[in-house]
């Protein structure tokens, strides 16, 4: 019989709310586009991610009584953010905003001017900006690492200010009806060499289907075949009422004959463990998989906190002929369930992982830091913790992945990892050597082919001979010099009046290094200027009055190589 664990959690059938927070943002459909815990790679998801309809500015306000504690305005990541703090400690961050509210966009103007910022993050104690429930804290947008228009909701709490999941706690309450599905099953049989490194068999993988009652099944009749020793992996994924994203499960359950041994749950995590997703998932099928992919075993890195239930972590024995009822459960946040049931038997052969005969490999010892050198022109440091398991490493050169005309490669390739696929908690360290002409060592830098097979930078900059950089991108690492400039083009007719449009507004673009720095001046005065990421632009919003008369703009775009291209030309405000 298959154990059902589900919590007393009953499905929401309509958007509610609970009346401790208000609902963050007005008039929209209360539609959602990500949920808390989704696996993205390097990190979970802090927050869910509310659909504004398509359109920015809608107002967002203050779900509790408290002050705001910190405005930010940057590039990348929540792009425009506001941070509410209550009484309790708690933190509630609004990410991806338009704009603030006007007191609060006009400090921050004026900020930005008085310090000649495009960036700034401004803190501020309990008098200063005092709030209650329900007052405007400004408007949703699309600023930011954002794709579309949407709010980024968050809630902090404790000392940790640890990230919660606030449908499980009920204060957010989505329209969901739908269970989980399941997409696919894979085993991994593993063995341990006597150093302790553990090798694994390659991965073997089953269909699921449907079943007619509602629950999953695999697609094979016959039990399957496992190992002396090994875990599953699944991968998994769930809809929600009235919208076509897919979001995350918030519980994986498995139990071996009846006998729950590994539970996976995402109630809260601190920030500091946010990256450990890559070990909660199965990293190297998670970077291509458009579904959650979950390793029901736990890593040496992997914390605890995910695991309510874990016996030898995770990890199922079989001995030969050997026959044992597998039951896995799902479950979303909104407390939908599905099942998947299945037999395995034991096979006759063992796995024994063969000694690595490879002279050259090393061990890589998640607890240590190691060192490692090819010759005179490849270093690399890998700090201890850095791992999320303990491995073999190898030093070797090889091939240069394809580049831009605009790069220029300036040395080998180099590899230390068997898989390029390899998640790292923390950053290694890498220094090249390569003869490098004078004209170009002020662009040199390091650049990766990723498990993709394309080149992308890592970062980096040449001193005394050698180009250095920390990384946690894992790859071919070559020096490559990027020399081709930033393009600019103006998304408005020189001369023109913009009175209508109230904003400047600029497309920019760089080959590789990528943009870094820009600087706007109207009429040699310093400005400020928003760059759109996801949309490629910069964009200034005048924010003085229309005279009708012709101004001087002037650009200067700088791409993370050095490399700078100016633009100026006329308008009429």
């Amino acid at each position: 019989m298959l154990l059902l664990l589900c919590a007393p959690f009953a499905p929401f059938a309509a958007a509610q709310e609970t009346t401790a927070y208000r609902f963050p943002i007005e008039e929209v459909s209360r539609l959602y586009a990500a949920n808390f815990g989704e696996m993205r790679p390097g990190h979970f998801h802090a927050g869910i991610d509310i659909k504004t309809d398509g359109v920015e500015g809608k107002r967002l306000v203050a779900a509790a009584d408290g002050y705001i504690s910190r405005i930010v305005v940057q590039a990348g990541g929540y792009g425009r953010a506001v941070y509410l703090s209550l009484p309790d400690g708690t933190t509630i961050v609004y990410g991806h905003m338009q704009r603030f509210r006007d007191d609060l966009e006009a400090h921050m103007q004026r900020e930005r001017y008085r310090r000649r910022s495009n960036s700034v993050d401004l803190w501020f104690d309990a008098a200063r900006y005092p709030v209650v429930a329900g007052e405007l804290l400004g408007y949703a947008g699309n600023s930011g690492s954002s794709s579309g228009p949407h709010l980024h909701y968050e809630i902090r709490r404790g000392k940790d200010q640890e990230r919660i999941n606030m449908v499980r706690e009920g204060i957010i309450r989505p329209k969901d009806t739908l269970s989980p599905r399941f997409m696919k099953l894979h085993y991994v049989e593993i063995d341990t060499l006597d150093c302790g490194i553990v090798r694994r068999r390659p991965m073997e993988s089953y269909a699921v289907v449907k079943s007619a009652d509602g629950g999953y099944r695999l697609t094979r009749q016959e039990p399957l075949p496992v190992g002396r020793k090994g875990y599953f992996v699944v991968e998994v994924t769930d809809r929600r009422n009235e919208v076509y994203n897919t979001f995350s499960v918030w519980r994986v359950t498995a139990s071996i004959d009846q006998k729950p041994y590994f539970e996976y749950r995402m109630d809260r995590f601190p920030y500091e463990l946010s990256r450990t997703c890559d070990a909660v998932s199965c990293y190297a099928l998670q970077l291509s998989s458009r579904n959650e992919v979950i390793r029901l075993a736990q890593l040496e890195g992997a914390p605890e906190r995910f695991y309510p239930t874990l016996i030898e972590r995770g990890l199922i024995r079989s001995l030969p002929g050997e026959q044992h009822t597998i039951a896995l459960e799902i479950e979303d946040d909104c407390g939908n369930c599905s099942t998947l049931q299945f037999r395995v038997v034991g096979r006759e052969e063992a796995f024994v992982a063969a000694p690595l005969t490879d002279s050259l490999a090393q061990p890589a010892f998640r607890e240590f830091t190691s060192h490692y050198r090819l010759g005179a022109t490849f270093e690399a440091t890998l700090p201890a913790d850095a791992l999320y398991e303990s491995t073999y490493v190898r030093p070797m050169a090889g091939e240069v992945a394809p580049v831009d005309s605009g790069v220029v490669v300036l040395s080998p390739a180099y590899r230390l990892f068997e898989e390029v696929r390899t998640p790292l908690f923390k950053p290694l360290h890498i220094t090249l050597r390569a003869p490098i002409p004078q004209t170009l060592q002020n662009r040199a830098m390091i650049a990766v082919r990723n498990w993709r097979g394309k080149a992308a930078l890592a970062g980096g900059s040449y001193a005394d001979g050698a180009v250095s950089v920390s990384t946690r991108t894992v790859g071919d690492w070559f020096i490559v010099a990027d020399t081709l400039p930033p393009t600019i083009e103006p998304r408005f007719t020189p001369q023109s009046n913009l009175a209508a449009s109230n904003q400047l507004t600029f497309k920019v673009a760089d080959n590789f290094s990528g943009v870094a720095k820009w600087v706007l001046t109207i009429d040699g005065e310093w400005v400020p200027c928003d760059r759109y990421p996801s949309r490629g632009i910069l964009v200034w919003h005048i924010d003085r009055p229309a005279a009708g008369i012709l101004h001087r703009a002037v650009l200067v775009v700088t791409d993370g190589a050095g490399n700078r291209t100016e633009w100026q030309g006329d308008f009429r405000w």
